[in-house]
């Protein structure tokens, strides 16, 4: 464990989070005695979702997958620029 007073913490600030951030631990002193110790975080985890979240929002129909006749390829959107015009 590396021990840094005061003075030389504020004016290398910078370094020794570096340092705690490979894992080191640092312990700040003033006068030699203990009085701060600088520690790596652990990770943060994603929080997971609960199963169910969305339960009664989403609703689907026993026809979603059926084919939808105006989006068919030989007749196309009425929408759509690019469609050919009926014959």
């Amino acid at each position: 464990m590396t021990v840094v007073n005061i003075h030389d913490a504020k004016t290398h600030f910078s370094r020794l989070i570096e340092r705690v951030r490979q894992g080191e631990r640092i312990t700040i002193a003033k006068d030699g005695v203990p009085v701060a110790m600088l520690t790596p975080l652990p990770p943060e985890r994603p929080a997971r979702r609960p199963l169910g979240l969305d339960r009664g929002r989403v609703i689907i129909r026993a026809d979603f997958d059926d084919p939808v006749p105006e989006f068919e390829a030989e007749v196309g959107h009425p929408d759509d620029p690019l469609a050919r015009p009926p014959a």
